[in-house]
């Protein structure tokens, strides 16, 4: 059976596992930072992912589809879980733009830049995990419960839709690569 008829959440959990890996991947590398240089090229695969995977394709499944056909089904979309998985998105849009700002700054030789990549990309990596557990723990739960029948289609079909878009000429499969890359450096 397709994920999108089992639950509405199955696929979001799955990629929830790639992004956690590679969150952990990219806070190792910066937590080695005090005792070597930094990949940069690695760093900037790290961020790719982390923009494109994370925000443009996971966030906008839960942010365009998820989070309204919860609201749809009675949660509040100004309080609650929504309102706060919704901050939370935004907490770890700052923290990777952060990051994009230290990566560039490190290409001009800035010296701190690579203190401020730690510190974003460690924030990033607690904050994720926070997230992602609440999501996966809380959210997805209700979601499970409360979405069903048309509605979970409905759900199954956007997510094929954005699955099919390219994110800056990215597809799924090149960002999923990325990953990969990362996670076998």
């Amino acid at each position: 059976m397709d994920d999108h008829l089992s639950s509405p959440t199955a696929l979001l959990r799955r990629e929830h596992e790639l992004i956690l890996k590679v969150s952990d991947a990219l806070a190792a590398m910066a937590r080695r930072s005090d005792e070597q240089a930094l990949d940069w090229e690695m760093v900037s695969d790290c961020i790719t992912f982390l923009r494109l995977y994370v925000d443009a394709f996971h966030h906008s499944k839960e942010e365009d589809f998820l989070f309204p056909s919860l609201v749809a089904h009675g949660l509040p979309g100004e309080a609650g879980p929504v309102a706060v998985m919704l901050f939370e998105h935004d907490q770890g849009r700052e923290m990777v733009s952060e990051m994009v700002k230290a990566a560039g700054d490190a290409s001009a030789d800035d010296p701190q830049a690579a203190g401020r990549l730690r510190d974003a990309a460690l924030g990033f990596q607690d904050l994720i995990t926070a997230h992602i557990g609440k999501e996966n723990g809380i959210l997805f739960g209700i979601a499970d419960q409360i979405i069903e029948d048309e509605a979970r289609r409905e759900l199954g079909s956007a997510y094929e839709s954005v699955s099919e878009r390219l994110f800056e000429g990215h597809s799924k499969s090149d960002l999923e690569a990325i990953a990969s890359r990362v996670l076998d450096g």
